[in-house]
């Protein structure tokens, strides 16, 4: 038995399994879209935190559970005759060879960006109003400020160097420093906003992915935290008996391990 058979053989073993699982089991009989909804949006966190420690391990572990919310909402679809698992890869297929004309028909293109220009151009012409359509409203506001960037730069609407965009920043910072000082907290809120949104904007000049970036930090925090609160509990103290020059000597250990 050849690779690609043993992966049709496995995927049909799931398909198998779901089906008695959704026959059988009185969790599963019971759920419905709306229900796995915000199991999904777990599990798909989860399997990014997976990607960013790079645990090839927990990887496979965490696709696999996305896999089998993939296989539970066909299995829901089939049930009204909505859609099934096969309409669903076959949704996509027809979509990937669409939007790849330079592999799939006569385009040629120089390179990713032209792909990508592509994409979103054929995307207009498939009857979306705005190439803003594709980015989900309930996305983390971090991450939708990188998906919109990243959007209008596919149709041209984007700025020419680093050094552009730095400089957008410093401006975007000097704002927020006078609203500060005026001390109008509607007025600090905004400017704040448009910092944060030209930092994102640098960040992706500089190929920095800024929710991969700002995540990282927040595990170097907690892993430093943690080590502070457990140098604490071998001194017998807590944290809010230390003084900040006590907790900063743990804190700098922590920072040179």
């Amino acid at each position: 038995m050849n690779t690609r058979e043993i992966q049709l053989q496995s995927f049909s073993r799931l398909l198998d399994i779901m089906d008695d699982l959704r026959a059988k089991c009185p969790w599963d009989m019971k759920q419905t879209m709306q229900t796995l909804r915000h199991l999904t949006i777990e599990e798909t966190y989860e399997l990014g935190d997976a990607i960013l420690d790079n645990d090839l391990q927990e990887i496979k572990k965490e696709l696999g559970d996305v896999l089998l919310h993939i296989v539970f909402y066909s299995k829901i679809g089939s049930e009204t005759n909505s859609f099934d698992i096969a309409d669903v890869c076959n949704e996509i297929c027809e979509k990937l060879i669409h939007r790849h004309p330079h592999i799939y028909g006569d385009v040629v293109v120089e390179d990713e960006e032209e792909v990508k220009r592509n994409w979103e151009k054929l995307k207009l012409k498939e009857g979306k109003k705005s190439v803003l359509e594709g980015v989900p409203k309930s996305l983390p506001a971090l991450v939708k400020a990188s998906r919109i960037q990243d959007k209008v730069k596919g149709v041209g609407f984007d700025w020419d160097e680093p050094e552009q965009v730095w400089e957008k920043v410093q401006e975007e910072l000097q704002e927020f420093r006078d609203e500060v000082a005026v001390g109008h907290q509607e007025n600090m809120e905004a400017e704040f906003g448009d910092v944060l949104f030209s930092m994102i904007n640098y960040a992706r000049f500089l190929k920095i992915n800024p929710e991969d970036a700002l995540e990282r930090t927040n595990k170097k925090f907690i892993k430093r935290f943690q080590y502070l609160e457990s140098k604490a509990g071998e001194l017998g103290k807590s944290l809010s008996d230390m003084s900040l020059a006590e907790m900063d000597v743990f804190w700098e250990e922590a920072k040179r391990m």
